[in-house]
């Protein structure tokens, strides 16, 4: 597409509307790679619409109209004469580059498709889903691992939110991971595999491992362990896996993930779904935190709940460190009793 190489720096503002009854938003429009980006006044993406499908609904008209195909509710108003220009220069084109009636035509689609079809199995999933892990923030992040946790408790009973021991977990995280962390600790009546990491850094935590043990080195090792199961596998790269390249794709463009999608994902959390992480990453993060091994290893092999050991190593596994004060660690054991 050799219009387009004349305008990949262009910009201009446009009035973007995501659906029939969403309100319009100011965007800036922009050329992507043989697509028209939008993105909000941070320059986060919204959307990403194919060049070759994008559609006018008012020609000759000004402002004009776009669509991202013909089924499509979205919208985008622009008003800016140059940008329009460039888009009907390119739209032109694409309409002139396409095969006509005829033999070679027909052997032309049978190649396209060919070439389309192996660039969607080998090159598409993967490049889709590097792109949609880059631009969700984490406030979307947090908003979806929120979701999945409403959809734990609805099996598994509400989380544990006696105040003392909410601080309590708050403080059990400064210690371990230092006060800029984003980790939130929550304790769930009943998670088969101890803890689990969800998406927006939400760890969540099994009650019954408060009650099995009395050293605070255990809830430690399970919280590290989950946390370091993030850095092999983001919580949400694992959901978008299994949901496939469509619910990828609505995620990129909308921001929305499906409630059977989130349902899914919360099902397999309570079945017991264990994350596990890379050894050296946990052996480092019990290092890091200096919290000794011993403990969490001993409750591993006491549970049988797949959860992966630490191979301790001099600085990880001597004994005496605190994990947290008496106080703290009495509240935190009590989070359920409010």
């Amino acid at each position: 597409m050799t219009a387009l190489d004349r305008y990949v720096r262009l910009e201009s503002d446009g009035l973007w509307r995501a659906g029939p009854d969403a309100q319009r938003r100011d965007v800036t429009v922009s050329f992507g790679d043989a697509t028209l980006v939008i993105a909000d006044n941070t320059g986060r993406p919204l959307a990403h619409w194919s060049l070759p499908a994008l559609l006018r609904q008012n020609p000759q008209i000004r402002p004009a109209i776009y669509t991202p195909d013909a089924d499509a509710s979205e919208t985008l108003e622009i008003s800016d004469d140059l940008m329009i220009d460039a888009i009907e220069q390119i739209r032109s084109a694409v309409g002139k580059t396409r095969p006509q009636p005829g033999k070679l035509r027909h052997l032309g689609t049978i190649g396209a498709v060919i070439a389309v079809l192996a660039l969607a199995f080998f090159w598409l999933p993967g490049a889709l889903m590097r792109q949609t892990l880059a631009v969700v923030p984490q406030s979307k992040r947090t908003e979806i691992g929120a979701t999945i946790l409403g959809h734990i408790q609805r099996q598994t009973g509400t989380i544990c939110r006696e105040p003392a021991g909410v601080a309590a977990a708050g403080r059990l995280v400064t210690r371990l991971l230092g006060a800029g962390t984003n980790i939130r600790l929550v304790v769930v009546p009943g998670l088969p595999q101890g803890a689990a990491p969800l998406p927006g850094g939400i760890i969540a935590l099994d009650r019954a491992l408060l009650e099995k043990t009395d050293d605070p080195a255990v809830i430690a090792g399970y919280m590290l362990s989950a946390r370091s199961a993030r850095f092999k596998a983001d919580p949400l790269e694992l959901i978008l896996q299994r949901a496939g390249l469509s619910v990828t794709f609505r995620l990129l463009t909308t921001g929305d993930l499906p409630t059977e999608v989130l349902q899914a994902h919360a099902a397999r959390v309570v079945a017991g779904e264990v994350a596990r992480p890379d050894p050296a990453t946990l052996r480092a993060a019990f290092t890091a935190a200096n919290v000794p091994a011993a403990p969490f290893n001993a409750m591993v092999s006491a549970r049988a709940d797949g959860v992966a050991p630490v191979r301790p190593d001099l600085a990880s596994d001597t004994n005496g460190t605190l994990i947290l004060s008496d106080g703290d660690w009495v509240s935190l054991q009590n989070i359920c009793n409010g």
